[in-house]
C-alpha cells in the first residue's frame, strides 16, 4: 500500500507540488496523470526516497519514505526517464549500493569484478 498524506515539495518560491494526498491499496494501478511541470516526477521521487519532501509524508509497505528508504526502495521498482544518480558516488560505489539493495552475495568482489572485466574499474 502507499500512503501520501498532504505531501508538498518547494523549490525557494517555486512549488512543484502543493499538498498532495491520496491512497494506493495492494493491487491496485495507479497513475500520475497532468502537464509538464505538474509535479508528477517530484512525486516519484520522493515516493522512491530519492529526494525528501519539504512536508507532509508517505509510505510503501508501513515504510516511511525517509525514514527507511533503503526498505522502500526494496519494495519498489521504479525507472524514470533519467535515472538519478549521486554524483559523489564512484562508480564502484553507485554499483555495490545497487547491488546490496538487491541482496547480491558477496557484491563488493563481483562488482569490483565486473567493473575490472570492462575497464571501469577506476571510474
Amino acid at each position: 500500500m502507499i500512503q501520501v498524506t498532504n505531501l508538498k515539495k518547494q523549490y525557494g518560491a517555486h512549488v512543484a507540488v502543493d499538498g498532495v494526498s491520496f491512497e494506493a491499496k495492494e493491487g491496485e494501478i495507479l497513475g500520475l496523470l497532468g502537464p509538464n511541470g505538474a509535479g508528477k516526477t517530484t512525486t516519484m521521487r520522493i515516493l522512491t526516497g530519492f529526494m525528501p519532501p519539504t512536508s507532509g509524508s508517505a509510505s510503501v509497505a508501513g515504510f516511511d519514505v525517509m525514514q527507511d528508504s533503503m526498505e522502500v526502495r526494496r519494495r519498489v521498482g521504479y525507472l524514470p526517464e533519467k535515472v538519478p544518480v549521486y554524483p559523489d558516488m564512484t562508480l564502484f560505489a553507485y554499483v555495490a549500493f545497487v547491488a546490496k539493495l538487491h541482496g547480491v552475495k558477496d557484491y563488493k568482489s563481483r562488482v569490483h569484478a565486473v567493473l575490472e572485466q570492462f575497464g571501469l574499474i577506476d571510474r
